[in-house]
């Protein structure tokens, strides 16, 4: 619960109020930019009187997502506002006037239609207390209004262009509220991996951070995407600036439809889109991203069984799941090679490119998921370890209350690990019952 303690912070933009919540200090909300609807976005102007940054960033609009709701436990009172251009900064309440802290960026997953940077799953507070790091969560413009733009009426990057704008603004005006804007670390998981590694590639992202955490990306797939972008845009159909904002999501969900088809894809079926600003063309890929590998250190990894976490949500194959006989190789024949198709594969290709280009990259294997009892390393399951804390976590489907403990003594470790490489671009932690990692 937030205290009355004010927090101010003099910044290039103006004065920030931030609000004192025990061992941290939180400043939610701050708009980073402002866009009209389907226009890139623009920097905010200075700020004119006091902003007080006490109230969380809203959601992009979303659908829905009633799997959520089976996994995690329900956010009530989330504030919707496709204006939604906001970042949220916690540092220790300790920081002090000399400090330069080193920087972590939260790009938050949900494959570019679902999530916001200040869900509950989200909170920084023992990744920042433990590490003494400031943590920035970002939020910003998802499905149809952040991902499908044809480039030519509608950009088609425009999310992306809202996660540059905001590293502007980390860049510009972190060190008012102790941080080093020379030591920017983007770490994301899922959807947010996937444009942790994009932003290296970005044009305008050049110098804003210098490195990446990449989680549980679904690099593998990112590439192909074409036809099914045009089946999509042909699906919608023409939308505006004021068409009803129910009409749109009606849309999005017609544009979700027509990318069944497509395989694997039609399963995150909005994201980045190659040769749109500010990605270059699919065929220029390799070359852009090793040409900035010698600039930003990498570590990237993902779970031996992330599709795991989707079994429960298909019917045949949740009753197969149930079965103590057919669980096994259910797990063999179908959830680990759908997870190295999808995840592992490309965190190979990716390390030994960016090695090859004389980068420094990391690359790190989940091998089991958060319970007492070894169980497969699902899509998530390195969330709880990082970022929540038992408020958000104990008593969901990922974490019973009883295994919480375990949860915080393997979570601390972790932390450590995530914030010495923000620090150094080094991992030194040895291979353990979480984690295993290629350094060479």
């Amino acid at each position: 619960m937030l205290d009355a303690t004010p927090a101010p912070f003099d910044t290039p933009v103006g004065r920030i109020v931030g609000t004192v919540d025990g061992d941290v200090v939180r400043a939610y909300g701050i708009p980073y930019a402002r866009a009209d609807r389907f226009a890139p976005p623009e920097p905010m102007p200075p700020f004119t009187t006091d902003l007080h940054a006490s109230t969380p960033a809203p959601v992009a609009p979303q659908p829905h997502a009633q799997f959520v709701d089976q996994l995690l436990r329900p956010v009530e009172d989330i504030d919707v506002d496709e204006h939604c251009q906001r970042l949220s900064i916690t540092l220790p309440a300790d920081v002090r006037p000399d400090e330069q802290l080193p920087v972590m960026v939260w790009i938050h997953g949900g494959s570019y239609v679902i999530g916001g940077g200040d869900l509950p799953i989200y909170d920084a507070r023992d990744l920042v207390t433990e590490q003494r790091v400031i943590v920035v969560s970002v939020t910003f413009r998802l499905g149809i209004l952040g991902f499908l733009g044809d480039g030519a009426t509608i950009p088609a990057n425009l999310g992306l262009l809202d996660l540059v704008e905001a590293l502007r603004w980390v860049r510009a005006n972190i060190r008012a509220f102790g941080g080093d804007p020379d030591l920017v670390t983007v770490f994301g998981q899922s959807a947010g991996g996937d444009a942790a590694a994009h932003l290296m590639i970005s044009e305008g992202a050049a110098g804003l951070f210098r490195r990446a955490i990449i989680q549980s990306a679904p690099l593998g797939l990112s590439r192909g995407r074409s036809r099914m972008n045009r089946a999509m845009i042909r699906a919608v159909g023409a939308v505006h600036a004021d068409t009803p904002l129910d009409d749109l999501l009606e849309r999005q969900a017609l544009g979700t439809r027509a990318a069944a088809p497509f395989g694997l894809a039609g399963g995150m079926p909005f994201g980045t889109q190659y040769g749109f600003a500010p990605l270059p063309a699919e065929r220029d890929l390799d070359a852009a991203w090793s040409r900035v590998a010698p600039d930003i250190d990498v570590l990237i990894g993902s779970g031996t069984d992330e599709t795991g976490m989707y079994v429960p949500l298909i019917p045949g194959l949740s009753r197969v799941a149930r079965s103590r006989v057919l669980r096994p190789a259910l797990r063999w024949w179908v959830v680990r090679p759908l997870s190295d198709v999808i995840y592992g594969r490309d965190v190979r290709r990716f390390t030994a490119r960016h090695r090859r280009a004389g980068g420094r990259a990391t690359s790190y294997r989940l091998v089991r998921g958060v319970t007492t009892a070894p169980t497969g390393a699902v899509h998530m399951s390195d969330l709880p370890l990082l970022l929540g804390g038992r408020e958000a976590w104990a008593g969901t489907r990922f974490v019973p209350e009883r295994d919480w403990p375990e949860v915080e003594r393997r979570g601390r470790a972790f932390r450590a690990i995530w914030a010495e490489f923000a620090r150094t671009g080094v991992v030194r932690a040895p291979d353990d019952e979480t984690l295993t990692f290629d350094r060479h």
